[in-house]
């Protein structure tokens, strides 16, 4: 770790470095079961599902570029490689057999709600810690990740 004017303490920059770098290794995780259920869905809500994989992508690597941008800033590395992520992961692996839509859905709302939890986890953790800063983050991608799983979910719900 490098030495940064930011006013929070070594130990607290640390403390928040370990929980963004755990946070990060699900969000690329997440990222890349989204992206391949992008590129693998195939049914009779091909293209909306096809459209909506990808915008959430874009979204959680939006999401894990401020948690990798949030690491830089205090002085540390972002653990981002694909190595690091396999062993850093706290994601479900992705079913290798998914083919209908239905098991595109669950894998990923399944995968989301654990990431979902996890920000949730680690917003207070931070804010318990001394980062507000951090905890703030966090809950911005709890709410983001919230909203993600809504739009998975949506496709369980019988329509009214």
């Amino acid at each position: 770790m490098y030495t940064t004017s930011i006013d929070l303490s070594a130990n607290i920059r640390c403390t928040s470095d370990h929980l963004l770098n755990a946070r990060l290794a699900d969000a690329i995780d997440l990222a890349a079961q989204l992206k391949h259920a992008h590129w693998n869905i195939h049914g009779p809500h091909f293209i909306a599902l096809h459209q909506l994989f990808d915008t959430l992508h874009a979204e959680v690597e939006e999401q894990a570029d401020q948690m990798a941008e949030r690491i830089a800033a205090f002085g540390d590395t972002a653990h981002g490689t694909l190595r690091e992520v396999l062993v850093a992961t706290s994601l479900p692996a992705y079913p290798a057999d998914a083919k209908s839509e239905r098991t595109h859905l669950e894998a990923l709302a399944g995968s989301l709600c654990i990431y979902s939890a996890n920000i949730r986890a680690a917003a207070r953790t931070a804010e318990n810690g001394g980062d507000t800063g951090t905890a703030d983050l966090f809950t911005q991608i709890s709410r983001a990740a919230d909203r993600q799983l809504w739009k998975i979910e949506a496709h369980f719900r019988p329509a009214r």
